[in-house]
C-alpha cells in the first residue's frame, strides 16, 4: 500500500507513506486522516497547559495553534514521532507531553538550525528535562533512519529548506529524492507525514524555498507523491489571507503572521 500524503491548510498531511504555517498530513494507508474524537483534544490542551513549558512558549501558541495542528495529525499517547528539523524544539516539547511516558519523540536537528535558534535548544533539552525525547544530530544528506520505526513524522515550517542552498552557513543542497525515501522508509505502514509551511504563490519555483523561505503547496504534494505517499488530508487552521507572498517570511511585519498550509 502506498504511503499517504495528506492536506493543505495550508497544512498538509501525508500518510507514509507532512513556526506557524498550516500543516499537511500524509498516511501510509487509507485508514489515516480521520479527525480525532473531541475527547482526544483534551490531550493537546493538557500538553499546552503543562507548567513545565519554557517561558515564552505559551506566547507563541496563539499563532502556531499546535493543539489544532496535532489534533489534525491525530498524534496521541504511545506514539513514536520524528520531529524533523526540530530547531529549538518548540514542537518537540509539546509532542513529548502528547505521546506521554509510553511514547517517544526523536528531535532531529543540525548545526545550521542550532546556530539559528541560539540558546533555545540547550535550555529545552538541558539536564534531561524531556526524558522521552531523544536528540538526533544529522547534517544534510547524512540522515539515516531505522525502518518502520515512527507512527508520525512532523516537519513544521521547515520543508521549504530542502530547496535552500547556503554552504557558507553550513546548509548544503539536499538530495530531495534520497531525503524523502529515508522518511518514507522510517514510517510504519499507515504512518503520517505532517507538514506545515509558509505559503508561496502558486507556481513559485523551488528556489523560493531558499530566497523567501516559502514553498508552493503543490510542490510539497508533488514531491511526497513521487516518494510513494498519498495525500490524506488538508487543514486551513493556519491560513492567513493578509499575507504578502512577495516578502520573505522574516520581514518584521510578517513574522509569525504568514499564510501557512497544513
Amino acid at each position: 500500500m502506498k504511503h499517504l500524503l495528506t492536506t493543505l491548510m495550508l497544512a498538509i498531511t501525508l500518510t507514509a507513506c507532512s513556526n506557524e504555517d498550516t500543516p499537511v498530513a500524509a498516511t501510509a494507508n487509507d485508514s489515516a486522516g480521520s479527525a480525532p474524537a473531541s475527547s482526544e483534544k483534551s490531550i493537546y490542551e493538557k500538553a499546552l497547559a503543562s507548567p513545565a513549558r519554557l517561558e515564552g512558549d505559551v506566547a507563541r501558541d496563539a499563532g502556531r495553534k499546535p493543539d489544532e495542528v496535532l489534533a489534525f495529525l491525530g498524534i496521541g499517547p504511545g506514539d513514536v514521532v520524528l520531529d524533523m528539523f526540530s530547531g529549538g524544539g518548540y514542537y518537540a516539547e509539546i509532542l513529548s507531553h502528547v505521546v506521554g511516558p509510553d511514547g517517544r519523540v526523536v528531535a532531529q536537528s543540525n548545526k545550521a538550525y542550532l546556530n539559528f535558534v541560539g540558546d533555545e535548544f540547550n535550555k529545552r533539552h538541558a539536564d534531561g528535562r524531556l526524558p522521552n525525547v531523544d536528540i538526533l544530530m544529522a547534517e544534510n544528506n547524512e540522515l539515516e533512519l531505522p525502518a518502520e520505526r515512527f507512527d508520525a513524522v512532523t516537519m513544521i515550517l521547515a520543508y521549504h529548506d530542502v530547496y535552500n542552498s547556503d554552504p557558507e552557513n553550513g546548509w548544503d543542497s539536499i538530495d530531495v529524492e534520497k531525503f524523502l525515501a529515508e522518511i518514507y522508509k522510517s514510517l510504519k505502514p499507515g504512518g503520517i507525514a505532517g507538514i506545515a509551511d509558509h505559503v508561496a504563490a502558486a507556481g513559485a519555483p523551488e528556489e523560493t524555498g531558499g530566497t523567501l523561505h516559502r514553498i508552493d503547496p503543490a510542490l510539497v504534494i508533488r514531491d511526497f507523491e513521487a516518494a510513494g505517499f498519498e495525500l490524506d488530508g488538508q487543514s486551513n487552521v493556519l491560513r492567513n489571507s493578509n499575507d504578502d507572498y512577495a516578502k520573505v517570511v522574516f520581514a518584521p511585519e510578517l513574522r509569525g503572521k504568514t499564510d501557512r498550509f497544513l
